[in-house]
């Protein structure tokens, strides 16, 4: 296995024991949520006093309702994360992170017994308190779940880090789903093995707590608040006024979970009353869709290069509103043989339900894309001392988006009168509004998006030596000119956003000059053409120097006619006089028998996925800096792969 891969990270001590504590918590909540609710439905009488009283509290007819109490359930569950939330991400930034994750560990081991019992003496008032507590316990282990990563991760792992979480925790539902499914068949002593089961698992998680590695407060001064409402409403404000990339990450994210709710939710009926599957119909449509959300996380990491690639978002929403649209169009009813339902075996007979469980696939596989840089980025760009509040504050909003996925589920379904196929189409066409407003808002999606694209399709990337370039301050880059997708070709490869400075009649063009306001590119122009212009783009990259701007120029002031390096201009010079600051010299390889260049004998599409080439050098400090010099070591780098 390539020593970049994600899983070599489970051989790590920094990572192995938060991945099973974390995977345990995940795989135990689903374990108890589902045996409670097929109890509900096939085991519980409610005949005990604290049941029976707590029943007809709820049902004054004294017929219960068994549909309104596996949604209660679920309300029951979620309700923690709307009080708690703010809590877990106060003592996420207060206290060091290991010891707290061991505490909240312990506490579920303790929750589990009382689980037990509660199954064992067959009493629902008592499983709804430990359903409650697991809520609690989620909500205070969701901040300091994802505000250790960074602490114990590599920039350059947290991408393939994440992608193991939401992997991990998207297989331990279905995993818990499915076990529990299979406990509660027939007439067994369910409770026991159930118990065994949360037990066991409570008490491995645990063990694997004590191992985690040591992660100091970030904020140990902070003052805890345990004012509930005043607190959820200030993390609320901190988590939105992030910059627009965080804060739009919260909103992406809680859309996410708004999806998953729906789609989740719908699936048993769904296999019902479109596949006329039974039970086993509705677990292979869960497997599709919980590995298919596994495999698109783990791909995001070679996909986005082992960076933070914000790129990904646009294309996992994409594809979650096309396969959405597809699922709708494919969902016709599948015929019954003998009157009887569907088993697993009959669905895969249909060559119908082979298109139906490929659109599930594509809907979970690009929300695998879609959900782990969204988290990244969460991490990578909010401050230390509030990374735990700002995760907070998305699981706040996680909370609030399925509650509200539910509402909207029962208005389409049951008072507009939608069927199921169309409550996806309608969802997926929200995901395509809700999206547009978040590109809009923040472009750097989009832009990434297409620089991303751009070096996944036409063209096969590689880099060497790109983390010369710092990862923060004020910084120039300075590159040879090939063609017109330079730009586009090293911001893709540059983590960080960059400021191009390009000539003022190629920033112009029709299309490209979206991209390039998009990037917010200086456009500039010789001092005879255009003095204005000239003046200006001197003016703009002082300012972007001083704001700790990385800003990349092409020395050369014109595309390469001939594939040699052209003379490079005094204006670097002038930028670095003007504004002292390090340079980093680059070289693209690869690009000159392309398209897209001024070669004459350029064909279109010609060489599509041509090995392209970027390279970075060491940084030259400002008082070094001159023209012949950058251009002698842009000119060794490139060596003779024009």
């Amino acid at each position: 296995m390539s020593e970049h891969s994600q899983f070599a990270l489970l051989k790590e001590r920094r990572y192995l024991p938060f991945f099973i504590t974390q995977l345990a918590g995940a795989f135990n909540d689903n374990v108890f949520k589902q045996a409670l609710i097929l109890a509900i439905i096939y085991k519980l009488t409610f005949s005990n006093v604290i049941d029976h009283t707590l029943i007809t509290s709820l049902f004054k007819n004294g017929v219960i309702d068994k549909d309104f109490l596996v949604n209660f359930c679920a309300i029951v569950f979620i309700l923690p994360f709307f009080l708690f939330s703010a809590l877990g991400g106060q003592l996420g930034e207060k206290y060091e992170k290991s010891m707290l994750i061991r505490r909240i560990k312990l506490a579920e081991v303790l929750t589990m017994v009382i689980g037990a019992i509660g199954l064992f003496l067959n009493s629902f008032a008592l499983m709804l308190v430990v359903l409650f507590a697991m809520g609690t316990q989620s909500a205070l282990f969701g901040p300091v779940k994802y505000s250790i990563l960074p602490q114990q991760l590599k920039e350059n792992e947290l991408i393939g880090g994440n992608a193991l979480v939401e992997m991990g925790t998207f297989l331990a539902i279905l995993a818990g789903i499915v076990l529990a499914g299979i406990l509660m068949t027939g007439d067994g002593p369910y409770a026991l093995y159930i118990s065994m089961a949360i037990l066991i698992v409570a008490l491995i998680g645990y063990c694997a707590s004590s191992k985690i590695p040591f992660s100091p407060a970030a904020l140990s001064d902070l003052k805890i608040s345990f004012n509930i409402f005043s607190q959820t409403w200030k993390t609320m404000r901190l988590g939105f006024n992030q910059t627009p990339a965080v804060s739009r990450s919260i909103l992406g994210n809680s859309w996410f979970w708004f999806l998953g709710t729906i789609y989740i939710t719908q699936i048993p009926n769904y296999a019902e009353k479109i596949l006329n599957g039974d039970p086993s119909a509705y677990t292979l449509v869960l497997i599709v869709f919980s590995v298919s959300i596994a495999i698109g996380s783990a791909l995001c990491e070679k996909l986005s290069d082992h960076k933070v690639e914000i790129g990904l978002v646009p294309f996992g929403s994409i594809g979650l509103t096309l396969f959405s649209i597809l699922l709708w169009w494919h969902s016709t009813t599948l015929p019954m043989v003998n009157n009887s339902l569907n088993t697993w075996l009959d669905v895969l007979s249909y060559p119908r339900a082979w298109l139906i469980l490929f659109d599930v696939f594509g809907i979970g596989l690009f929300g695998g894309f879609y959900i782990v840089p969204l988290y990244a980025i969460m991490q990578t760009r909010s401050a230390v001392e509030e990374r735990a509040r700002v995760i907070a504050a998305n699981n706040i909003l996680n909370a609030l988006f399925m509650v509200l996925a539910s509402v909207l589920a029962i208005l389409l379904l049951s008072m507009a009168g939608l069927s199921i196929p169309q409550l996806f189409l309608v969802v997926g066409l929200m995901n395509l509004a809700v999206n547009t407003y978040i590109f809009k808002i923040v472009p750097e999606f989009t832009l990434r998006f297409m620089m991303w694209l751009l070096s996944h399709s036409i063209y096969k990337v590689s880099h060497k030596g790109l983390d010369n370039i710092p990862e923060q301050g004020a910084c120039v880059l300075v590159s040879n000119h090939v063609s017109y997708f330079d730009a586009l070709l090293i911001g893709g490869a540059v983590k960080r956003p960059i400021r191009f400075v390009m000539y003022y009649k190629i920033f112009d063009m029709p299309v490209l000059n979206f991209v390039f306001r998009t990037a917010n590119a200086i456009p500039i122009a010789g001092h005879k053409e255009n003095k204005a212009i000239f003046e200006q783009a001197f003016t703009d990259i002082a300012q972007a120097l001083q704001n700790d701007e990385l800003v990349c120029i092409f020395p050369e002031g014109r595309l390469t006619t001939d594939g040699a390096i052209n003379e490079f201009k005094s204006g670097i010079e002038k930028i670095i006089t003007q504004t002292p600051v390090p340079v980093v010299p680059m070289a693209i390889q690869g690009l000159w028998t392309t398209s897209f260049t001024r070669n004459p004998k350029r064909k279109l599409l010609r060489n599509i996925w041509a090995r392209i080439g970027i390279l970075a050098d060491t940084p030259i400090p400002p008082e070094k800096v001159n023209a012949p010099m950058l251009y002698d070591k842009v000119q060794t780098l490139r060596g003779d792969k024009a």
